[in-house]
């Protein structure tokens, strides 16, 4: 989960929820608009949409090199895994709870 305001805007929620994998765990298809901006940490993020319904679908991080993020919201999947990573937790909600015994990341 990455609770930067970025990631609130941009899925108009409390937080972004991801999942990161290789790009050999993935098989992209079909097009994608790019939109790549800065961080709150100052590094590059290339966001892709689907041209159709505007939603993102996948991106990737220069603070993740080898890696493609994949909204969880994109598989439609209630039994998909809790999240185990927690970050921005500054830009937290103060009546999100954090769940679990996930890793949270207080240095950003």
């Amino acid at each position: 989960m990455c609770h930067c305001l970025a990631c609130q805007r941009r899925t108009g929620s409390v937080f972004g929820g991801q999942a990161w994998f290789t790009p050999e765990q993935t098989t992209i298809s079909g097009n994608a608009t790019r939109f790549t901006r800065r961080s709150d940490a100052g590094r590059s993020v290339s966001f892709r949409f689907c041209p159709l319904c505007g939603s993102t679908v996948y991106w990737e991080a220069e603070a993740f090199p080898g890696h493609l993020a994949v909204a969880v919201g994109s598989f439609a999947d209630p039994a998909f895994p809790a999240p185990t990573y927690s970050g921005w937790e500054a830009k937290r909600h103060h009546w999100v709870e954090p769940l679990g015994a996930m890793a949270i990341h207080h240095s950003d």
